[in-house]
């Protein structure tokens, strides 16, 4: 028998391969078209925000160092895809908002990704193991003491949430 290390070790590097195979799937499945899958990861977390963030905040939710992610983000903005807001508490600082172009995109790539991650999810496993990795991967990304992580929205930031309404993951 495997002791509860070797397990809990095992399992993570199972649920690390299954993403990086899941990735690769989905970085060639044409759903980006002139969108990068890092460059739709800022769209979507701008989209699921209540209120323009600063960029500060973003590696929180973004799995990109800062520079990089603030030279994406200059990308963006040079593209129309996202604007800078003068932030109304500090006016040192400014504050990150898709627009409407930027929300538009948002919108029809993840659509198409998100019928590629229903084709892909929904291949490998029936609706009662759908419900139990959903639910596995929640429990794993509560913190500790059981809070959510912060996305802003109370949506954990756990997959890419598509289809179900006004924003796609």
């Amino acid at each position: 028998m495997r002791s509860r290390s070797r397990l809990a070790n095992d399992a993570w590097e199972a649920l690390l391969t299954a993403h990086a195979v899941l990735i690769r799937q989905f970085a060639g499945d044409g759903s980006w078209q002139d969108v990068s899958m890092r460059e739709y990861d800022v769209l979507y977390t701008l989209a699921k925000c209540r209120e323009p963030m600063r960029i500060g905040e973003l590696p929180q939710h973004v799995l990109l160092s800062q520079p990089a992610l603030s030279r994406m983000v200059d990308r963006l903005v040079e593209r129309g895809l996202v604007e800078r807001i003068p932030d109304p508490n500090d006016r040192r600082s400014v504050r990150l908002a898709l627009t409407d172009s930027g929300r538009a995109r948002q919108r029809e790539v993840g659509l198409r990704h998100g019928h590629s991650v229903a084709r892909a999810m929904s291949a490998r496993m029936n609706a009662e193991e759908l419900r139990q990795l959903e639910a596995i991967c929640l429990k794993l990304a509560r913190h500790p003491g059981g809070a959510e992580t912060p996305t802003g929205n109370g949506d954990e930031g756990i997959g890419w949430d598509h289809g179900r309404g006004d924003t796609a993951r």
